[in-house]
């Protein structure tokens, strides 16, 4: 049988910057985003201000106002990639098996070298103490015999903690919590699970397949499977590299969007930088997705597919505005934009050419965008844009850009 390990980072963004500043230690802190931009929400904090019932997601005024101690710092991505590579080199020590589950959480296979380390107990006993004298930091680690149950254990016992859930006794252990405790039970889901009468893990392992199917489709089915420890999905090696199903950019704005106009050059703003991330990657994308969050926080998605695989940012662009026009109503000015390339194939996968035009416009996008591109890694960025972007104002200095690989078909 396996020895699984899931380590879990406590409180990540808010321990790197205690540890980087020891003059915070002790103070409730909380990690925020720029409120000039307005980003100005909470992104992480530690064990002090969760006391006073700091959230993630708080407004920055509704943290001062729940804790008025609080002390706010700014968020250093770079520094936390660098703190999450240093764990995964401890981790990578043990075993060539270490599979991210975000920027602070790792599975860990050690079933290999439970000969020459100890048991799956010692071995995250080890790593407990190792992250705590070699880089300040403290994680809670769950040790079973598959992935779900050790991600299970290690959010049980917070921080500073090893929480074991073997075959023998996992159905008295874990079938009592909450549905929601489950890997892949998330808000929606743990309201459909509710209203069949679903409270408890174990209730969900008992539920017959029929009813799961009905209502959730094979992901009830898998999720009942994970509920009776029938998970049997391995760990990836270090090294491996989960390919890119898509990217995309992000905007919150300054000041809220009131009009089709500056829409627009927003969406032609995010979708810029598209071209050379797919021909990085040798992708094009099949179609694209924009989510709109208006400013009372209520967000829309919407999807199309687009006439040819493409990686210009014109076409993208183009049909990006084409879906945003026809489905925004304007109920309320927007807050923030995300455009997504989304279903993206080899750029060398053929395409069947109709008889109408759409091919010869894509081929002069492309043509257009890669002139650009040359000028701009010759001469620099402002070398060229398009007139829209002389007024842009409203826009934040910094674009979120972000490629995803593909979610674990098991876990959604």
């Amino acid at each position: 049988m396996r020895t699984i390990l899931h380590c879990d980072m406590n409180n990540f963004f808010a321990s790197v910057e205690c540890a980087m500043n020891p003059s915070i230690k002790g103070k409730p802190v909380a990690v925020c985003g720029s409120v000039e931009d307005r980003h100005g929400i909470v992104l992480a904090k530690n064990y002090l201000a969760k006391a006073y019932n700091v959230k993630t997601g708080d407004a920055v005024w509704q943290a001062k106002q729940k804790c008025p101690d609080i002390v706010i710092v700014n968020p250093h991505y770079d520094l936390y990639m660098r703190y999450s590579k240093l764990a995964k080199k401890i981790y990578k020590e043990y075993t060539d098996k270490v599979e991210s589950f975000g920027i602070d959480e790792c599975w860990l296979d050690v079933t290999g070298c439970r000969d020459t380390d100890g048991d799956g107990i010692t071995i995250a006993n080890i790593l407990r103490e190792r992250i705590k004298y070699e880089l300040g930091l403290t994680i809670s680690v769950g040790v079973s015999f598959n992935k779900i149950f050790a991600k299970l254990g290690s959010d049980l016992k917070k921080p500073d903690a090893v929480t074991a859930i073997p075959s023998e006794t996992f159905k008295e252990q874990i079938w009592p919590l909450p549905a929601d405790s489950l890997l892949g039970v998330g808000r929606k889901t743990s309201r459909i699970l509710s209203y069949l009468g679903i409270e408890t893990i174990g209730q969900l392992a008992a539920c017959p397949d029929e009813v799961l199917k009905k209502k959730l489709g094979v992901c009830g089915i898998n999720l009942k499977a994970y509920a009776n420890g029938l998970d049997n999905s391995p760990v990836t090696q270090s090294d491996y590299v989960f390919p890119v199903k898509s990217i995309g950019c992000g905007l919150t704005f300054k000041q809220d969007l009131k009009n089709n106009r500056d829409a627009e050059v927003a969406i032609s703003k995010l979708c810029e930088k598209f071209g050379s991330r797919l021909r990085e990657i040798k992708k094009n994308a099949k179609g694209i997705s924009v989510v709109v969050r208006d400013n009372n926080l209520n967000w829309k998605e919407w999807q199309t597919s687009l006439p040819y695989p493409s990686s210009s940012p014109r076409t993208i662009a183009d049909a990006a505005t084409k879906l945003f026009l026809s489905k925004y109503s304007w109920s309320a000015p927007i807050r923030s934009i995300t455009v997504r390339a989304i279903r993206l194939v080899s750029e060398d996968e053929p395409v069947q050419i109709s008889f109408f035009n759409e091919i010869q416009t894509e081929i002069r996008n492309t043509k257009l965008d890669s002139a650009m591109e040359t000028l701009k890694n010759r001469f620099g960025n402002g070398i060229i844009k398009p007139a829209s972007f002389l007024d842009m104002s409203y826009l934040p200095e910094s674009v979120v850009f972000s490629s995803l690989p593909p979610a674990p078909n098991q876990y959604v």
